[in-house]
């Protein structure tokens, strides 16, 4: 039996993306980069390169059970994570582990995101296999970082020991989002990375991370372990999961052990976060303009990321980095410049308008 195992986090509501991503069908269950196949489904895919399709488990919540199944056929039921409630990352990805190690206490773990986008995908299957090569061997939490090609405030940053083994270094420690000024200085430095949120580790070294720096999780879902794999697993989630604090898996265990590593990683991604950074990475017109279609005519137009449902055509002048986005139901025209403001604008909608456009 292969001990590696891979953990695909699907169960984001992708609110940046609105109103294309919407809470019933988020981007990782989009087509979003017009290749035929959703987000999720290029991710697993891409970890088939990893381990046996039957090591693949996908976390998401219980309302997009049916998603999953329909784009990802193949997946028996105990492959299919569900979270009853959303309490952040530490307290998913501590249930899955912990079901994992109860199948497999030599399981060797990576943790991915469901809905990035990897360009170099050789690259990224070499780093990640050196990386679980490390974390077989060792007790190390690691992460894949990023090496930044510009001064983004997006993103958090990974502190990193220069001195290497084997180009395997030491986390100093992790940085929240920056401004832009610390943010230039960040990259000029050369010591930061970005953190991808792509994890690799033994089960035995996250459970004994959890149970040092976050007791309170690793109580609850340790004592899952009689359940997990079983007929009872889904009663003891219902009873339990909710209890478990709403912390993310960085504030919980990486900021505060003293074991966590960094593989520099130049893979081609991002993290596709908002409609700007989608349209950083899509094919362009001579104008800089994104196109999901054909039927559109445009006039004075440019670097505008332009995204319409099958047969819709459009006619547009005098547009410039704009996000226009229709999805039949809400039409979205909006400054790029200002796009960090539609998580509150969509929210503004469900407000005022009701929940049916959110």
């Amino acid at each position: 039996m292969s001990n590696i195992n891979v953990l695909i986090m699907a169960g984001g509501v992708g609110s940046r993306f609105w109103p294309k991503s919407r809470n019933s069908f988020p981007k990782q269950f989009i087509d979003i980069l017009g290749v035929g196949k959703s987000l999720l489904q290029l991710t697993y895919d891409r970890f088939l390169n990893i381990c046996p399709a039957e090591n693949i488990y996908i976390l998401s919540n219980e309302q997009y059970k049916d998603l999953i199944n329909n784009q990802i056929p193949g997946l028996n039921e105990q492959q299919i994570l569900l979270e009853p409630s959303r309490n952040n990352t530490a307290p998913c990805i501590a249930y899955a582990c912990y079901k994992i190690m109860q199948l497999n206490p030599e399981a060797n773990i990576v943790v991915a995101p469901s809905d990035h986008l990897i360009l170099k995908e050789v690259e990224f299957l070499t780093k990640i296999k050196e990386a679980l090569d490390f974390t077989a061997e060792n007790n190390a939490l690691l992460t894949l970082g990023i090496k930044p090609t510009r001064p983004d405030t997006g993103y958090g940053y990974v502190n990193f020991n220069k001195t290497s083994a084997n180009g395997i270094h030491k986390v100093e420690r992790f940085m929240e989002k920056p401004v832009l000024e610390k943010a230039k200085e960040f990259v000029e430095s050369g010591d930061y990375l970005w953190n991808a949120g792509i994890f690799i580790w033994s089960g035995s070294a996250i459970k004994q991370a959890f149970k040092k720096y976050a007791p309170d999780i690793d109580a609850i879902f340790d004592e899952g372990s009689s359940h997990y794999n079983t007929d009872s697993e889904r009663s003891f989630l219902a009873q339990n999961y909710s209890k478990s604090p709403n912390i993310s898996i960085d504030y919980a265990v990486l900021e505060k052990a003293d074991n966590v590593y960094t593989i520099p990683a130049d893979i081609g991604w991002s993290d596709l976060g908002t409609w700007a950074s989608l349209h950083a990475v899509a094919e362009k017109d001579a104008n800089q303009n994104s196109l999901n279609c054909s039927e559109v005519s445009l006039n004075l137009t440019e670097n505008c990321i332009i995204n319409l449902p099958a047969g819709k055509a459009a006619v547009i002048k005098g547009l410039k980095d704009y996000i226009i986005v229709d999805d039949e139901k809400v039409l979205l025209i909006y400054p790029k410049s200002d796009e960090q403001e539609i998580k509150e604008v969509a929210k503004n909608m469900a407000d005022n308008f009701g929940n049916q456009y959110l």
